[in-house]
């Protein structure tokens, strides 16, 4: 004979005493009283009364039982759904932390994206102060034109600077020349005034 369990012990007394409505007492007695009934010397009317009393009980604690083993059956598929219960939780929970990451990630590509937007309202109202690339070519070709004409009349102020230079030198060797010519014209002029006055006296 195997060994019992107290756990064991304790569901079959739970089963039979049912709500604790003293159904393990109810089946004593009923043993008590089929033993002696059993053992009795009673008429068959005092017999068949006994009989009907032991029955009563009998399905009063079938039926005591039978009410706790459906308690019992209800509370394992209760236990049995409090588990399906929890998974979904537990799925639930996972599902939303999930969530929660995937919306954090959105959170942040969203700010990235706000970030970048903002430089790029920033970058467009500098850029929006400066001319366009067509706009800055043209202004470049007239700055090219405009810097050929200051050449050639840089070129030309040059020649004509270079010209007078040597139209002034050519005046100052005249000049030099000329006063030359005068001091020598003044100096014959002396050397004749002092010889005629010599000739005068002779």
């Amino acid at each position: 004979m195997g060994s019992i369990t107290d756990d064991e012990v304790i569901r079959k007394r739970l089963l039979i005493d049912g709500d604790g409505a003293g159904d393990d007492r109810r089946i004593n007695v009923l043993m008590k009283s089929f033993t002696k009934w059993c053992q009795s010397n009673l008429t068959p009317e005092e017999g068949l009364a006994q009989y009907q009393r032991m029955l009563g009980s009998l399905a009063q604690c079938e039926f005591s039982m039978g009410k706790t083993l459906l308690v019992y059956n209800m509370n394992l598929k209760e236990m049995d759904n409090y588990e399906e219960i929890y998974g979904d939780i537990e799925k639930s929970l996972t599902s939303a932390h999930e969530k929660i990451a995937e919306c954090k990630k959105e959170i942040l590509r969203a700010k990235r994206i706000r970030k970048n937007r903002q430089e790029y309202d920033a970058l467009a109202r500098v850029i929006k102060h400066h001319p366009d690339r067509h706009e800055t070519l043209k202004q470049l070709e007239a700055l090219d034109k405009e810097l050929q004409q200051l050449s050639k009349i840089k070129e030309n102020v040059e020649d004509k600077l270079e010209l007078r230079k040597k139209q002034f030198h050519v005046l100052l060797t005249t000049i030099q020349e000329l006063q030359q010519t005068l001091e020598n014209d003044e100096k014959m002029e002396s050397d004749d005034a002092q010889d005629s006055p010599m000739e005068n006296g002779d």
